[in-house]
């Protein structure tokens, strides 16, 4: 199986990839806009590289439950310093994390590679052009609703079925927009429109979307429902469960791992693998 993005080129099976985390935000739920200043965000993604992290992913506008959607002229403030700032200084891919067709598009040409897509659910087949007209990754993840709303009320009959299904749907429309199957990657959307039982059904029966035969990426990094599942850890408290729950998908078959925490991570993943070679 491989995995383009433009000029980066993965081939699986291969060690698990990490995609290392930067929110140039001021309201993010794990790092309370730590790095909303351009400058420590170019010099966290350098960090995040030099631990390990395989590939960069920046967004600028927070997508947490609730969150107050930002305008695309705001969030292009945001991101673009910091990409036109990295690009020739990485080695690894930049992941652009945005829902905005423009804003991905300003990203490429700032010198992004993939884009990371939480609204993939869209009918408007825009973004999917940009990808395949670019030749960019594209990550499709799985959402109920959108931010403002997807955690009012989510419901499924069969939470893992239903997630199938979009994928089907999903990687048919964006075949027909030109998106190469080469370029896709694939997220379950943990905490996007799903309560606790939800995410846990999926995490349960990641082996389910191996059929698709893509890279599956993970985001469970920081997430309250673990903060729930373990009694009411805070933010900075939720690594230990993160890591059984990235642990477990790489023994289901996960490639690609998203985390605000590259060091443990890396160490939690590659021995899973290690343990796993025999």
């Amino acid at each position: 199986m491989i995995f383009r993005a433009r000029q980066f080129e993965f081939r699986f099976p291969r060690p698990a990839l990490l995609m290392g985390i930067v929110n140039v935000t001021p309201d993010s739920f794990s790092d309370g806009g730590a790095f909303f200043n351009p400058q420590a965000a170019v010099d966290h993604a350098l960090r995040l590289e030099a631990e390990g992290a395989e590939i960069i992913d920046i967004g600028g506008e927070s997508t947490r439950p609730n969150a107050t959607p930002v305008s695309e002229q705001e969030e292009l403030r945001r991101v673009l310093p910091v990409i036109e700032a990295l690009s020739g200084r990485l080695k690894v891919p930049i992941s652009i994390d945005t829902q905005k067709p423009a804003v991905a598009r300003a990203a490429l040409v700032a010198g992004a590679s993939i884009i990371n897509d939480i609204g993939a659910n869209r009918t408007d087949p825009s973004m999917w052009r940009l990808a395949s007209g670019t030749g960019a990754g594209y990550v499709a993840m799985h959402m109920q609703g959108t931010p403002a709303t997807m955690q009012l009320n989510p419901c499924y009959a069969d939470v893992t079925r239903e997630v199938c299904s979009f994928f089907e749907e999903r990687m048919s429309k964006l075949t027909e927009a030109g998106v190469m199957p080469e370029q896709m990657i694939l997220d379950v959307g943990i905490g996007f429109g799903k309560t606790i039982e939800h995410n846990l059904e999926l995490l349960r029966h990641l082996k389910a979307f191996r059929r698709f035969e893509r890279p599956l990426l993970l985001g469970v990094s920081r997430k309250s429902f673990l903060g729930r599942i373990t009694g009411g850890a805070d933010v900075a408290g939720r690594l230990p469960a993160a890591m059984a729950c990235v642990c477990w998908a790489v023994q289901q078959g996960v490639q690609i791992v998203r985390t605000h925490d590259v060091v443990e991570t890396l160490d939690a993943v590659r021995t899973t693998e290690r343990l796993l070679a025999g």
